[in-house]
Order: C-alpha cells, then sequence, then structure tokens
C-alpha cells in the first residue's frame, strides 16, 4: 500500500469522523461516499436501504461476482476524546470503527480502479444503519443482490480485542444472535407502612432478576453459549408507596437458534412461576433481533488466504473465537454464503468499541485496504491457511 493512498484513506476517515450520522440519516456520508467513487471513475448506484449505495467494478468475468461490504452509521454517544477531528454532531460519535470501514474500502476501491481487472466483478457495498436498524435487511429487500448479483459476501470490522494487525474469523457462528426483551410486572399497590394490602411488583422483579441468572448457569449446556442480562428496573415513584407496576428490560444472546428458543422458554416459566407464587401479573414480550451470523467453511478458508497474502502467514489466528456481539452482516450471509472477519486493533491504550473515548487505529487502515485487495484479486477456495 503506498504512502499517499495511505495519507488518503486517513484523510476520508477524519472527514467522516467529525460527520458522524446516525442510522438511515447518512445523507452526508452517503453523499462524500458517492462523490469520492465517482471520482474515481465508478458510478455508484445510490439509495439503496435509504442511504446506502454500491459501485461495481468490473472483472474478466474469470470468476463469479463477489460483495465487500462496509458500514455507514454512528452512534449516540457524546465524544469525549478530545481529537481535533471529534464529532461536529452534538451527541453522534463514530465509536464503533465504522468511518474505518468506510475508509479501508474506499481505498481498496480506488487501488483495484487503477490496477489489472481483477478475475470477476466485485460489488462495493457501502450499507447504513448497521447498529440498530438492521440496514443489511433493508439493502437486501431494496433489491441489493438483484442489482448486485453477487456468488459471496465478505464483510470487516476493527477489533480492539485483538492485537494490531492479527485477522480472526470462524467457521460457523462468528457473532450472536440478540433478542429484546421487556417484562411487566403488575400487582396492587399499597401504602409501604402496609404492605399486607398489597401485591409487591418490586419484590417480584428482584425474585425474577435473581432467578434469570440461573437459566445459562444451570438451564444451558456448558459448552454452549449464552447471556441474559437485565439492563433496566423501572418503578415506583415515592419514598413511602410501593407501585402497583414495574418494568424489565433487557436482552439475550446466543450462537444457536436451540439455546435463543431455550432461554426464552425459561424466561417464559419463570415469569409464570414467579406471577403463581406473588399473586400478581407478569407480561413477557421477546421481540427478535439480529440472528446469529455465521460463516461458510469456504468463504473463510479464502478470507485467511487472503489474509496471508495481505498481511503475512502470522498474521491469521490460528484459533479463532466468535464474539457474543452482533452483526446485521447476518442477514446478507442468510442470502449468500460468505464471511464476517475481525482485523485488531489493540496498541494498549484501552479504548473499547462503543466507548465515548473509542478511538480508531489509523495504523490498520493500509492492513484493512490490502485485505480487501487481496480478495478482490484472489482464486478460488485455496484451503485452509
Amino acid at each position: 500500500m503506498n504512502a499517499d493512498l495511505t495519507q488518503k484513506m486517513q484523510a476520508w476517515r477524519h472527514h467522516l469522523h467529525r460527520m458522524p450520522e446516525l442510522g438511515y440519516q447518512e445523507h452526508r456520508t452517503a453523499e462524500f461516499l458517492a462523490a469520492r467513487l465517482a471520482g474515481m471513475g465508478y458510478a455508484p448506484v445510490t439509495g439503496l436501504g435509504g442511504t446506502g449505495l454500491v459501485a461495481r467494478l468490473q472483472g474478466q468475468g474469470l470468476r463469479p461476482p463477489i460483495g465487500l461490504r462496509a458500514d455507514m452509521d454512528a452512534l449516540p454517544i457524546p465524544e469525549e476524546t478530545g481529537l481535533d477531528y471529534a464529532s461536529v454532531n452534538p451527541g453522534v460519535m463514530h465509536a464503533c470503527g465504522h468511518d474505518g470501514h468506510m475508509a479501508m474500502l474506499l481505498g481498496a476501491a480506488q487501488a483495484l480502479r487503477h490496477g489489472p481487472p481483477p478475475p470477476g466483478d466485485v460489488w462495493f457495498i457501502f450499507q447504513p444503519a448497521e447498529e440498530t436498524g438492521a440496514g443489511a435487511r433493508r439493502m437486501i429487500e431494496d433489491g441489493l443482490f438483484r442489482i448486485a448479483p453477487v456468488a459471496r459476501v465478505f464483510g470487516l470490522h476493527n477489533w480492539p480485542d485483538l492485537p494490531q494487525g492479527r485477522f480472526s474469523a470462524c467457521v460457523g457462528a462468528q457473532m450472536a444472535a440478540v433478542d429484546q426483551f421487556d417484562i411487566t410486572v403488575t400487582g396492587r399497590g399499597c401504602h409501604a407502612a402496609m404492605p399486607q394490602s398489597g401485591q409487591d411488583a418490586l419484590l417480584a422483579a428482584s425474585q425474577i432478576h435473581q432467578m434469570l441468572q440461573s437459566v445459562v448457569a444451570r438451564n444451558i449446556d456448558p459448552l454452549e453459549s449464552g447471556v441474559v442480562s437485565v439492563t433496566q428496573i423501572h418503578g415506583g415513584t415515592a419514598y413511602n408507596v410501593l407501585p402497583e407496576r414495574v418494568e424489565m428490560r433487557g436482552c439475550t444472546r446466543s450462537l444457536s437458534e436451540a439455546t435463543a428458543q431455550l432461554i426464552h422458554d425459561r424466561m417464559s416459566a419463570i415469569c409464570a412461576s414467579v406471577a403463581a407464587g406473588f399473586g400478581l401479573r407478569i407480561d413477557l414480550e421477546r421481540r427478535r433481533g439480529y440472528p446469529v451470523l455465521n460463516n461458510t467453511a469456504e468463504e473463510v478458508a479464502i478470507a485467511r488466504a487472503a489474509a496471508a497474502r495481505a498481511l503475512g502467514p502470522e498474521a491469521v489466528d490460528p484459533a479463532p473465537r466468535p464474539s457474543m456481539a452482533s452483526e446485521d452482516f447476518a442477514f446478507m450471509l442468510q442470502e449468500r454464503p460468505g464471511c464476517y472477519a475481525f482485523l485488531g486493533t489493540a496498541t494498549g491504550e484501552g479504548h473499547r468499541l462503543h466507548s465515548p473515548t473509542y478511538r480508531f487505529n489509523d495504523a490498520i487502515l493500509p492492513m484493512g485496504a490490502a485485505w480487501w485487495m487481496a480478495l478482490a484479486g484472489g482464486a478460488e477456495a485455496p484451503g485452509s491457511v
């Protein structure tokens, strides 16, 4: 990767970092990307999934088309980095590195445009609303794979849990499914001095909270993975009143549909038993989120081989581990075989994803772009690396 393109990618990222936009609001971001792509000689197709866009690099027709995807949206987090290119949009920040993902894919698009034609067509996919809006699904519904008829699709995320430059991709589950839940406990409010006259919704909620922690510990096979997290409990407005209603909210995560269903079934049973024991009403609502992100074996082999060529064989993690975080790239992998990978960024500074102090590591920009280029120019599945 030449120094001029590396500097250009850094400038692009810093510009995008200054102007973060939330999901489905990435209008200026999309305009910036479309202008850069047009300046390289591409003819971007805009408006997919609302604010998404794609561009095609014509290949030699020796290999089926492939898709390379970067996400576009920022997070509703006030930035606290103190960077001279910090967000100018109050309360919004690129705290997950999507600015870097876009810059790396733009860099690859420019380098590939000025090189020999790749073996097959390459489609650059810039996707909105990854964080909470299921932008991948929206792009698919808008005809993504009809407009960009790719045979395989690949994605990449910077990963502070791995050393800088480390490449990691699992066969099968790479990231978890996530569901959200709402539990409403409805009892009978009363004066705190006369608890016998009411039905204590708060006490029932505390019982539910404790019992939910037994689901993973005592119902799920220790060799499987699951998480149940209560993240909110709301109830009461006075010091001397037991409230009639308490609301609990949270999320569950799993690496298989069977585990996700088991967690829901056990939560339903716990709510029913506590309701019977306390003589009050408990309602559980489950909202399905992103599915398990499953990488396919052949595409993982292709991705790992490309990483070995671009970054060196020593960069490829021989024992990759999945993450219990979630990603809507899973919807694309339900439609096409592919691979979603992590590229390590850790330097010891300790800045975490989704943190107001998170800082993208610019040193990985040429690494990520080099991997995209190796994928675009690579051969068919070469076997494991």
